[in-house]
């Protein structure tokens, strides 16, 4: 991989290639190449959580200023969790830049979110240290708080239960229920299926690791199919 190639896809040179190469080291990288010349990027990750989220909470608080604190904290949520990153972090095409081991690098699984989420934010915390806060605030201008008025216009900041509890109450005067389908793998990795049901209807599916999580996924598909209605 030539860092140059990262470096045009971001829109950004490095001074300290060094930076680069860290914040796109993952740890699992380091057990199968022990002699690599850099560290991981856990570190950066952790100073580019925190210039993440004060870029975003600067903005909202200067643009949205009748917004009360419990909504602007609803809206950064939305975006700066780890599924909204890894969008990002495919769109600037940052999974084929990451140096992961062999198995990670497979995995396609909520884990692999949750690396490029993270790799996001370390690219994010080598940028600040590189070039300063206005080239970290110019990517995340450019790259997430464009996606702002979409996430306010379209409710995506609130719980997809809560929306979508709002959404059938309001257009079919029932309350969504939530039922496990089925069950399946082992104890320590298990995963649920559940469904969601309006009048007793299932109406969609969703898969996770917790019924919570499946709960979740199947609120947003039928917050999906209902918006292509």
């Amino acid at each position: 991989m030539e860092i140059e190639d990262f470096e045009k896809n971001i829109g950004i040179k490095f001074e300290n290639k060094s930076l680069a190469y860290e914040a796109l080291t993952h740890r699992s990288y380091l057990n199968e190449n022990p002699n690599w010349r850099y560290s991981h990027n856990e570190r950066l990750e952790y100073l580019g959580d925190a210039v993440l989220e004060l870029i975003v909470t600067e903005f909202l608080f200067s643009h949205y200023k009748s917004y009360s604190e419990g909504r602007l904290t609803a809206i950064r949520a939305a975006l700066v969790n780890y599924q909204f990153l890894a969008k990002i972090a495919k769109e600037i095409k940052l999974d084929k830049f990451i140096f992961l081991s062999k198995g990670e690098a497979q995995d396609t699984s909520k884990a692999k979110e949750v690396i490029l989420a993270n790799a996001f934010e370390a690219v994010l915390g080598a940028i600040y240290l590189d070039k300063g806060y206005q080239e970290a605030a110019k990517l995340v201008k450019k790259k997430i708080l464009c996606h702002t008025k979409e996430i306010i216009e379209k409710g995506l900041y609130r719980d997809p239960k809560s929306l979508l509890q709002e959404i059938i109450q309001d257009k079919l005067r029932v309350t969504p229920t939530y039922s496990v389908i089925s069950e399946s793998g082992p104890d320590h990795k298990k995963i649920f299926k559940v469904g969601v049901y309006f009048n007793g209807n299932i109406f969609t599916e969703g898969e996770g690791s917790s019924k919570q999580e499946a709960e979740m996924k199947a609120a947003e598909k039928a917050l999906e199919k209902l918006s292509e209605k």
